[in-house]
């Protein structure tokens, strides 16, 4: 069963309810551990899972506003769905959020998406798009010493606050770089790392090389991504 059907439409019930979607970013209430949480999270959280489960029968859900721990994610097809990747950005009013769908059966990889909706891009499995030469370095918002060190020894870091944008971009060479030191949870990385591996992106997950495999949603997941513009010989280097 080809998986690229399935992310196209996903992507095109993202794009026709992004009217609603977009009016719902004010009406925020706060999660104990002190993040926001917006309407526009759980409406497209239930917009996308009740999509896959008409299409995927069967299909286990592992999305972020409704994951519970130690759900059984050995078999069959599996989606791990972040709704709303940058909350914190999309409930202030900037477009730097995104959508993270990956698709999996038995533990293989079966495709995956990156959508940043209100910009109205997206990568997914299959695509051929351009590549860059960048010396930019993308850095999780999540703050902590190694972050700094970075920042200063980088004459071009960026701090942007949503996985999915960073992803995206260091996977088509815009960034040569993203960086989450402190660690993130599956639904945020998983689609972005299994594309970044597809596109031959030097990878690292807590601090060894990513091969492939499905990431466990019970524990955070320290990232390092490398472009590898060496693999794009005859594009010059950002001069």
């Amino acid at each position: 069963m080809s998986i690229s059907p399935l992310l196209e439409d996903s992507w095109a019930l993202v794009r026709a309810n992004l009217d609603h979607t977009l009016s719902l970013r004010r009406d925020i209430t706060w999660k104990p551990d002190g993040s926001p949480v917006t309407q526009a999270d759980l409406f497209q959280e239930k917009l996308i899972a009740d999509f896959l489960r008409a299409n995927l029968p069967d299909v286990t859900l592992v999305a972020e506003e409704s994951y519970e721990a130690g759900q059984d994610i050995r078999s069959g097809w599996v989606a791990v769905l972040d709704p709303i990747d940058g909350t914190e950005n999309f409930c202030s009013g900037l477009k730097e959020w995104g959508v993270a769908l990956s698709i999996w059966r038995d533990g293989v990889h079966q495709g995956s998406a990156l959508m940043l909706p209100e910009m109205g891009d997206i990568l997914m499995s299959g695509m051929t798009i351009p590549t860059y030469q960048s010396r930019i370095v993308g850095l999780s918002s999540s703050y902590n010493a190694e972050i700094g060190a970075i920042l200063a020894g980088n004459p071009e870091g960026r701090v942007m606050g949503c996985a999915v944008y960073n992803m995206y971009n260091v996977i088509r060479g815009a960034y040569a770089r993203f960086v989450n030191p402190k660690g993130a949870y599956s639904w945020d990385l998983l689609a972005g790392v299994a594309l970044a591996h597809e596109a031959g992106c030097a990878v690292f997950l807590e601090g060894e090389s990513y091969h492939g495999q499905f990431l466990d949603p019970d524990k955070r997941h320290r990232v390092d991504i490398w472009h590898r513009h060496d693999l794009h010989p005859g594009q010059g280097p950002v001069g």
